[in-house]
């Protein structure tokens, strides 16, 4: 990795060279070497001197000099992410190289030996994990940059594979070369923010290019590990497990710009995705199935389909045959890409449902089964079934989120019975949209309505209510879910959830699924709410009273994690996440938000992909385990003094910061907070209103990414400090640490967001406010957290129990400590008395130079993403 980072950055070199301005490449040389001095060193001189020279170039050259870091930064990710699927392709296939929680394979054996062989298949078979994309602005990179590192990851493949010092490795070079020139010229930054359909797009990419043919090597890997040399040869025993969900082009929770028509035509794009890519395998398996009549006989099943094709499309009919004049199966396989095509079209002969599609499938499995052509049969037909049974004509299952508030105000006009705003009315065409798209695309292409700040059973029957305003008695079928998301509404979600299943709508929709009901928790809004540690006790708190609840209902509950990428919204390593879930709250159903910059960093490399959905899967199957199951709940009761007095101290902390009169204008002085809201990252707005006057105003986006900009990450750790003083007994907590899965978790996740954050960069963007007493607040906060998170995971620095991302970090930071002193200088003169002078006589003269600093900072704020990675 080493190598390719050495060889990526000498082309990154050549080409500044080449095509920089002049003296470009040795400036930043400059810059490079007193930051990593100035890190090294840790001296106030070295700082300075760093200081000094990113304080002296030109804004055009400052410019210059912050595309270059994050040029930089992209060629790093990229090899570090092919590194990754390098280790992974060496670990594939070896034993003993996972851990008993890594792999669905070794999580079902450790589950056969504790509740014997019955059980653990009916859990494997019940076994669901169920991500759901969003559009929520946190992926700062162009879909332009993206898809030139991905040009650059296929050619560092071949570069891999040719022999040193041969044309082939010149000429991937050469190629390389040319694409780090096109990633130097490519404009960072968007023009203009993405539509809703955009995003749409974007996301869709990740099925093409990724998920559609992944997601069935997933299950062939796991059946290969748990049935060795029987897989592929009869019917697999691991189910198609996985469901997407998406929000994009369906969540229209403060943003406007979602609307009916914009859903229907994200269900649109969805499912012509995924009619092509079935069209495609369905085209490319049955050219392969060129087996004779004479040694694999069909089954008068298959026989009938291929007759009942003929009758009805006679002419393309004779033409398969003709190319398959004594191959019964293959000419099957490409009727049924045929009918595929006329189901994308729209035209007769079209299937109604994939449930048509299986069938026929089953039939062509079945009848190779029979003619003794098993491996036919359950290899490339069992990754056909599998697609379906994942994706069906939809592709992602849709999810309508909406505000509780917006519900309320349509219901009193349409109750009130006059003229009917435009809100209420594009209210009520979401409805009919609903309705329109399980007419065409079925119940699961989106069948699921997200009631944003939920407070009462009444805001999820309001959802009912609209929907007959809508459509009278000719409802779509809806599973109406929940969203808790402040620290009040969590705690009242099981009185609220007890009520609403006794109306009659839910009663009703419960008995036709077999009891399940899925409940939707924010991590987000509650972390903004109440600080991080606190909100990460509510969670577990929450989660423990709801799947208790739900156990003495018998209903079969789906916890829906609202998790981000970032420490401050619930991010860090999921399978380590679902291990500390409370006991029955998981019972082998994960599903969470996935957005931003996770959504390409887990699922946009094939490898890594597979790799993440197995390591989920797997936790998701051990976490309702007896052993972790006790070891959760024993530990929770054990230390349940502990949490309650963190509880209580780091709320205070937190209070004492986010409450205090002026936090908020303060919060957006000394942060990029509202130049982050000029970035064109999606279509949703960034605030609330118009300005920022109190932390309510503030989406949780802005207010983690602002913080991360800021290297101080304090969304991710504040109050944690104070908290672990409160309790004070090292002996105690290091017990907790060691024992109890909530307490580690929190405490290795706030241990790398402490690491990524930088106090002298930090007190520089503190002291752009007047509020010393709110920045020492934050500085000494700081400095507890970080003494007590060495203390509890050993040595002398942070990340010392985890070598591998503390040398990560640790060669990233003198980077990213370039470009923050970039965005300072920018922030500096935006903050001054004289630009916001200029701002408000808006001279041309003035405008024009603050329009300078402003794309400086914005550039800077795409560098430090790229560097710091997970940062929204």
């Amino acid at each position: 990795m080493r190598a390719d980072v050495r060889m990526l950055g000498a082309l990154l070199g050549q080409v500044l060279r080449e095509c920089g301005s002049p003296g470009l490449f040795e400036d930043v040389e400059r810059l490079r070497l007193a930051t990593i001095q100035a890190y090294e060193e840790e001296s106030t001189d070295a700082f300075e001197r760093a200081t000094q020279i990113a304080d002296s170039f030109t804004v055009q050259r400052a410019d210059e000099v912050a595309r270059a870091f994050t040029c930089y930064f992209h060629l790093v990710n990229l090899a570090e992410e092919h590194q990754r699927v390098r280790i992974l392709r060496e670990r594939a296939g070896k034993p003993g190289r996972e851990n008993a929680t890594d792999t669905v394979a070794t999580a079902y054996a450790q589950l056969r030996r504790e509740v014997g062989d019955d059980e653990a298949r009916r859990r494997l078979e019940d076994l669901r994990f169920h991500p759901v994309f969003t559009a929520h602005p946190t992926e700062a990179r162009r879909r332009a940059v993206s898809a030139s590192i991905r040009r650059l990851s296929e050619l560092l493949t071949q570069h891999d594979a040719a022999s040193a010092g041969g044309s082939e490795e010149h000429r991937a070079r050469r190629r390389m070369l040319e694409e780090v020139d096109t990633l130097w010229r490519t404009a960072p930054l968007r023009g203009q923010k993405p539509s809703p359909t955009d995003e749409v797009r974007t996301v869709m990419s990740v099925f093409d290019e990724t998920l559609f043919t992944t997601v069935p090597h997933v299950y062939r890997r796991i059946d290969d590990a748990l049935r060795g040399e029987d897989s592929g040869a009869s019917a697999p025993i691991v189910p198609a497990f996985v469901r997407i969900g998406s929000w994009v082009g369906g969540d229209r929770d403060g943003n406007p710009f979602v609307t009916a028509s914009v859903t229907r035509e994200a269900a649109h794009i969805a499912s012509d995705h995924v009619l092509r890519g079935l069209e495609r395998a369905l085209d490319r398996i049955g050219r392969t199935l060129t087996l004779d009549a004479e040694g694999t006989p069909p089954s008068s099943a298959v026989v009938a389909l291929w007759d009942a094709f003929a009758a009805s499309d006679a002419t393309t009919a004779a033409e398969i045959a003709a190319r398959a004049p004594d191959e019964p199966h293959r000419r099957v396989l490409q009727a049924l890409s045929r009918r595929i095509a006329e189901t994308r079209l729209h035209l007769e002969g079209g299937y109604q449902a994939p449930e048509e599609l299986l069938a026929d499938l089953r039939a062509v499995q079945d009848s190779l089964a029979a003619s003794g052509a098993k491996r036919h049969a359950f290899g490339g037909i069992q990754h056909l079934i599998w697609q379906v049974e994942t994706y069906g004509f939809h592709l992602t299952e849709l999810e309508v989120r909406q505000h509780s508030q917006v519900h309320r105000e349509a219901l009193a006009e349409l109750d009130a019975g006059g003229a009917l705003s435009e809100r209420t009315q594009e209210v009520l065409e979401v409805f009919r949209a609903v309705a329109e798209i399980q007419r065409t695309y079925g119940l699961r292409a989106a069948g699921r309505y997200v009631v944003s700040f939920t407070t009462s059973a009444e805001d999820l029957a309001n959802v009912h209510r609209l929907s007959r305003y809508a459509l009278g008695d000719d409802v779509p079928e809806l599973d109406v879910v929940p969203l808790f998301e402040t620290f009040a509404d969590l705690q009242a979600a099981p009185g609220i959830l007890a009520e609403v299943v006794t109306f009659r709508e839910f009663q009703s929709r419960l008995a036709a699924t077999g009891n399940r009901f899925e409940v939707m928790l924010g991590y987000s809004d509650s972390s903004k709410d109440v600080g991080p540690v606190a909100a990460t006790l509510a969670l577990y708190e929450a989660q423990e009273k709801i799947a208790l609840w739900a156990k003495d209902a018998g209903i079969a509950l789906t916890q829906f994690h609202g998790r981000g990428g970032a420490l401050g919204r619930g991010g860090g390593p999921a399978n380590s996440a679902i291990l500390a879930q409370p006991p029955h709250s998981v019972d082998g159903r994960f599903k969470l938000t996935e957005q931003g910059e996770t959504i390409f960093a887990r699922y946009g490399e094939p490898a890594i992909a597979m790799r993440h959905i197995d390591q989920v899967a797997a936790a998701t199957l051990l976490a309702s385990s007896p052993t972790v199951e006790a070891r959760t709940s024993g530990a929770a009761a054990r230390f349940a003094d502990v949490a309650s007095i963190m509880d209580t101290a780091s709320r205070e902390c937190f209070f004492s910061l986010v409450k205090a009169d002026g936090f908020a204008p303060w919060f957006a002085t000394v942060t990029p907070m509202e130049e982050i809201g000029l970035l064109a990252l999606g279509s949703r707005p960034a605030r609330r209103g118009l300005s920022v006057e109190s932390l309510e105003d503030l989406r949780a986006i802005p207010w983690v990414f602002a913080w991360t900009q800021a290297r101080i990450n304090l969304a991710g750790w504040f109050g944690l400090g104070t908290a672990l003083e409160a309790v004070g007994d090292e002996a105690l907590l290091s017990e907790a640490y060691r024992e109890w899965p909530l307490l580690q978790t929190m405490i290795d996740n706030v241990a790398m967001s402490l690491a990524k954050t930088d106090e002298r960069i930090a007190r520089q963007y503190l002291a752009l406010g007047d509020r010393d007493d709110l920045a020492q607040l934050v500085l000494d906060e700081l400095a507890l957290t970080k003494e007590w998170v060495i203390r509890l995971t050993g040595g002398t620095g942070l990340l010392e129990n985890k070598p591998i991302l503390q040398r990560a970090v640790t060669l990233r930071s003198p980077y990213v400590d370039a470009l923050s002193l970039l965005q300072l200088r920018a922030l500096r003169e935006l903050r001054s008395p004289a630009a916001v002078a200029e701002s408000t006589t808006e001279t041309a003269e003035g405008s024009g130079a603050a329009e300078e600093q402003r794309r400086l900072l914005l550039l800077s704020v795409s560098g430090v993403a790229a560097g710091l990675q997970n940062t929204g």
